[in-house]
């Protein structure tokens, strides 16, 4: 090579350097977040105090996904839910090189939970946090229940036959009826395989809706009577809160979500015991489980990664629990962004130091079953359309104006009056 050419070689390596070095030095220092979880705005300024390289600046968002629709000023960092759906998925990069270069441990998470995220072979979001159903009853009542972890629909039904006290037909004590809580009804329909799932808009197994909506009515009719005693029995008693209905004995089980039951203030929690609801083995993961994902557009990597980092570390979600304490958020927040940790340790050694009652409580990794992937509308498609279907047809009550429409068509007529919202 000539000198002019070594020259001409060593001053473009000069230049490449500087314009690397320059970009660099041109990174962002703060990252951006969008989330529905207003707690993370404690967390992004736990995380800005706890070091002094980089910053994360929360923004709040109702519905992050439809936010991220409307965009052109992508945030970095997004945490929410409803995030999974083909549109929100589109706007996310691939996470796997926080597992090829040991940045995080791909077996500290569920691993169901993280198949979730994984699409097409790759990890594009992180589980964050998630919800379990349970069931309620009074410690008084604790002798009934002999399973340390589950109780499942056959035994719920059995146990709360046994309770039920009644004189010339009326109840005075009625042990459980799944028609009190709508959402149970749908847990019912989710252990039963109806599998709600993404599609056109909405797909489900229709034969497993079915079936799950005949045992419902069958556990009506040959526990309690059938649902005109139930209503009557609900009329007369159920009226209290939740918590309160279950410790005065009235009943014998009630239906809380987990991140509702360990939000019950201490004094009245102390009356509680509780199990997780199961078909078999299988305990159902609540839909809306938050997850993490980072935007293909985001400009700041670094204070990214970062913060990712910090974030599913055990040591930092064990100082997040005990801030949440101190600060009283507790009260009002359960656990790690309003749920069990994606992280199995953080569960199995963390939490019962937090939610004692959780102690010998916490189901294995197996029992586990997550929802499918939903679309972002799901939140309001199950309020406005599948509960009160759900509600009706378990009832042997439908109003006039929807005939005897099967679930399909209502859907159809939802979309066409709210013009596909």
């Amino acid at each position: 090579m000539t000198l002019k050419a070594r020259c001409g070689a060593g001053i473009s390596a000069i230049l490449l350097g500087s314009a690397l070095l320059g970009c660099s030095f041109m990174e962002p220092k703060t990252a951006i977040l969008w989330t529905d979880r207003p707690e993370f705005a404690v967390y992004a300024e736990y995380f800005n105090t706890s070091q002094s390289n980089y910053k994360v600046e929360v923004r709040y968002f109702d519905f992050p996904a439809e936010q991220l629709k409307n965009t052109k000023a992508f945030p970095d960092i997004v945490v929410g839910s409803w995030l999974k759906s083909a549109s929100s998925r589109a706007v996310f990069k691939p996470l796997d090189y926080y597992f090829e270069d040991l940045l995080l441990s791909e077996t500290s998470f569920y691993s169901r939970l993280l198949s979730l995220g994984n699409i097409d072979g790759k990890q594009y979001l992180f589980p964050v946090s998630f919800n379990l159903p349970a069931v309620i009853f009074s410690k008084d009542n604790s002798l009934r229940v002999t399973r340390p972890f589950i109780l499942t629909l056959d035994e719920l039904m059995q146990l709360g036959k046994d309770y039920n006290v009644q004189q010339n037909g009326i109840f005075s004590q009625m042990g459980f009826s799944p028609r009190w809580n709508d959402d149970f009804l749908f847990v019912i329909a989710s252990l039963y395989g109806a599998s709600f799932r993404e599609g056109s808009p909405l797909s489900w197994n229709n034969g497993a809706l079915e079936e799950a909506i005949a045992a419902v009515q069958r556990w009506s009719a040959d526990a309690n009577g059938g649902t005109p005693a139930e209503d009557e029995f609900a009329f007369k008693y159920l009226y209290n809160p939740v918590p309160l209905l279950a410790s005065t004995g009235r009943i014998l089980f009630a239906y809380m979500n987990s991140a509702d039951l360990f939000t019950v203030n201490d004094e009245r929690r102390s009356t509680l015991d509780f199990r997780w609801v199961a078909k078999g083995t299988n305990i159902p993961v609540a839909e809306g489980a938050t997850y993490l994902g980072l935007c293909k557009q985001g400009r700041a990597k670094n204070a990214t990664d970062a913060f990712v980092r910090w974030f599913y570390q055990e040591a930092t979600q064990k100082n997040l629990l005990q801030l949440s304490k101190q600060n009283r958020m507790s009260e009002t927040l359960f656990g790690i962004a309003n749920g069990f940790s994606a992280i199995k340790s953080v569960n199995d050694q963390i939490y019962p130091q937090f939610y004692p009652s959780l102690l010998g409580h916490i189901p294995p990794e197996d029992y586990l079953v997550p929802p499918n992937i939903l679309p972002r509308d799901w939140e309001t498609l199950k309020a406005k359309v599948v509960l009160p279907y759900l509600h009706e047809k378990v009832s042997g009550a439908v109003p006039a104006k929807e005939g005897n429409l099967p679930l399909d068509k209502r859907l159809s007529e939802w979309y066409r009056l709210n013009h596909g919202r």
